[in-house]
């Protein structure tokens, strides 16, 4: 390595905290975060992270979105930026305590009743309830292993045309540790190598907040 060359990974931080300061949040967002913040097991999404769910949205004219993991309501908030003015978010959370943060952000950001449906209840119980391929878009987030059993159930909402988008697949370095065999590192390489394998998806990592899957479907 020469001595104008900066050592491998050098950056990354300092990327990652100008990706975040690039995506800006409105004032209601960032209360949302804040209470997020204090809620169990409640990681909100990065403010990147958000962007880019918006701009997803935004790109395939999304209408019909599935948020599964409310996330206090951050990142319903993020999606119905990037969502047309007419469409419709359905965010489901089996944890009260989070389904409640999220109706308070989305009613002190102001939003129609009629754009947000909130679904209490797990992706078993709930997605069974939600017609196949009527949606653009399908964002998860929270722990893998309470919709990793169910990928094929969300992969089956999406319209031809349309994304799946999951938060956290590099979230401590873990999946590319061979050494790590927990159970959720171990959802993420199931998943992540189902999606992978699947021809009828086109699909990219995308190494913002805790590592955004996303993918595409195709005919």
């Amino acid at each position: 390595m020469s001595p104008q060359e900066p050592p491998p990974g050098s950056g990354t931080a300092e990327g990652a905290a100008y990706a975040d300061r690039f995506a800006t949040e409105s004032p209601e967002m960032s209360a949302a975060r804040e209470r997020a913040h204090h809620l169990p097991g409640g990681a909100a999404v990065a403010p990147a992270v958000g962007a880019a769910l918006a701009v997803l949205a935004s790109g395939i004219g999304a209408r019909s979105v599935v948020s599964i993991g409310s996330g206090g309501g951050l990142a319903g908030l993020w999606l119905l930026r990037g969502m047309r003015s007419d469409g419709v978010l359905t965010a489901l959370d089996g944890d009260p305590e989070q389904l409640r943060a999220a109706r308070k952000a989305f009613a002190d950001a102001g939003t129609p009743a009629g754009r947000v449906r909130l679904i209490f209840g797990t992706p078993a119980e709930v997605l069974p309830r939600l017609s196949p391929g009527a949606y653009d878009l399908v964002s998860c987030a929270g722990p893998p292993r309470e919709y990793s059993e169910h990928l094929a159930a969300l992969l089956g909402l999406v319209r031809v045309g349309g994304a799946l988008a999951l938060h956290g697949l590099l979230e401590g370095g873990r999946i590319a540790d061979r050494t790590a065999r927990d159970p959720q590192t171990v959802a993420w390489r199931e998943m992540a190598r189902t999606i992978r394998e699947d021809e009828t998806l086109l699909s990219a990592v995308l190494p913002i907040g805790a590592g955004l899957l996303v993918s595409t479907k195709r005919a």
